[in-house]
Formats: structure tokens, sequence, C-alpha cells
């Protein structure tokens, strides 16, 4: 019997022992809550069925719209399409010339820069071609548009596979790198 008490009382112990060393153990750094305090992850704002439209001296350039917006201020602001947006660009007479979609997106509102990504789509009406990718990204400053992800890019006779893509937003001029794919080619008539 004294031999399972001084057992019983030894497993106590250590028992006792690590669930206090485990308490006093978890004690929260100082800098590690400030950083935490000072996050605001919370929205400002959050609009459903937006439409944004980009003009030029009264000449309609693009139209984006989404079904939810979330828009965070501070330093750093941004916004954000968590469940996806369209993009339409317009050319010089006003009419569509191509469309962007995506699953989501997020805009720097300061560097005036926004990344879609999750089934990314462009589409040039005029020359029929079809770019698909999962991020992609649009310099509004630069009015281009570019990634360094798997690009596929399908015409009316070919379809092109690459790693970088870089183009006007309207994707009606590109430069696709490391490229690969089927090319129709043409047999010339003798």
């Amino acid at each position: 019997m004294k031999r399972n008490r001084k057992a019983n009382w030894i497993l106590k112990s250590i028992v006792v022992t690590c669930v206090a060393a485990m308490l006093f153990s978890c004690e929260p750094d100082i800098k590690t809550v400030k950083i935490y305090g000072e996050i605001d992850t919370l929205p400002e704002l959050v609009a459903h069925d937006i439409e944004y439209v980009r003009s030029d001296s009264g000449d309609l350039q693009a139209r984006l719209t989404s079904p939810l917006m979330h828009q965070y201020a501070g330093d750093d602001s941004y916004f954000e399409f968590p469940e996806g947006f369209k993009v339409v660009f317009y050319d010089s007479v006003m009419e569509e010339q191509s469309v962007l979609t995506a699953d989501y997106g997020i805009g720097h509102d300061r560097e005036k820069i926004m990344e879609a990504r999750g089934n990314v789509v462009v589409i040039n009406h005029e020359k029929q071609e079809k770019l698909e990718t999962e991020v992609l990204t649009w310099d509004q400053r630069e009015k281009k548009i570019f990634t360094y992800e798997r690009v596929k890019i399908t015409t009316p006779t070919d379809v092109l596979i690459g790693d970088t893509l870089i183009s006007n937003e309207s994707f009606s001029q590109y430069e696709l790198k490391n490229t690969s794919g089927l090319i129709m080619l043409e047999d010339e008539e003798k």
C-alpha cells in the first residue's frame, strides 16, 4: 500500500508540474499583441453589385462590375472582389474591345494595380483570341496586363502555351515568352 501511495503522489506531482509549466509558458509577446491590435481585418466598406467606370475626357475606357466588393482603409488601402469580377475595355470609339474575368480580385489604390486570381480569362473580340491563366496583374497607370504564370492563348488557328505574358490592357498586342503549342501553317501555292 505504501508503494502505491508514493507512486500516485509522484505521478500527481509530475502532472501538476507539467500543467503549471504549460500555463506559465503561454505568456503572449507584447510586440505580437500590439501588431495584432493594429491590423484591421474588417472592411471599412462592403458594397454589393458594384460598377466602376474609368473614362478620359468623357471617353469610356473601362467598366468593372462585381457582385461584392470589400474596401479596406489605412496606409496601404486596398479593395477586393471575393466573389469575382468582370472588366470590359473599350476602344477609342467606345466599342467593346476586350473582357477580363476572374474568380477573385484585389486592387491597391496607391499603386493603381489590380491582381486577378483563379480562372482568369481575357477575350479580345477583334482578334478572336482568348487568354487563360491563374494569376494576372493589371497595371492601370501603364495600361498593361502581365503574368509570370503559365498562360494559354487560343486563336482561331493556334493554341499557344507560355510562362510569361506582357500585353496592353486590351490584349490586342502581347508578348509571350517560353512558348510552345500548336501552330497552323499555310501551304504555299506554286
